[in-house]
């Protein structure tokens, strides 16, 4: 049988044994039983998606990890959608997106948060007064009581995180 055959079969194996459980545990932090399927779906195309299998001595805590990443990217996502849509609401609706718009704004929302959850949180605020708030590098070393050097290194840090980012090797 071959290297994939075999991933395959073992993920197989992994999701008879243990999906019900990772569903009644996603069931249960999510409060939402169509969600939970989704993200228990979810955990194991993640397993599927691997080039290997990983020996697993503890099926479930390694399932936990990756569900608890997932379910940690769906509050992040209803938070910025919740954002998008009361910022939305304070608008009049002659300047209101349609809905097409509003979904793309959302996913666009969500893949900026990605990336910046990748970077350290000051490097992160240090690009984010930048590039959102406007701020010149001598205010933002200022307001953070850093040298403008320190600003520098952290938006060249930032910029080429942004950039791995983007256009991945």
């Amino acid at each position: 049988m071959s290297t994939a055959a075999t991933c395959r079969a073992a993920i197989g194996s992994l999701y008879r044994e243990h999906h019900g459980w990772l569903h009644g545990w996603l069931r249960r932090r999510l409060n939402c039983n169509q969600q939970a399927a989704d993200l228990a779906q979810d955990t194991f195309l993640r397993l599927l998606a691997k080039d290997e299998m990983v020996d697993l001595r503890e099926p479930r805590a390694y399932l936990t990890t990756i569900a608890h990443g997932l379910v940690v990217n769906h509050w992040r996502r209803k938070a910025l959608e919740q954002a998008y849509l009361e910022e939305l609401a304070s608008r009049p609706e002659a300047f209101a997106p349609s809905p097409e718009e509003r979904a793309l704004a959302i996913e666009a929302l969500v893949e900026i948060a990605r990336v910046l959850d990748g970077l350290p949180p000051r490097v992160r605020d240090i690009f984010l007064l930048s590039q959102i708030e406007g701020l010149t590098y001598s205010a933002i070393g200022s307001e953070l009581g850093v040298s403008i050097n320190v600003v520098q290194k952290a938006m060249i840090r930032a910029m080429a995180h942004c950039y791995k980012a983007l256009y991945p090797a």
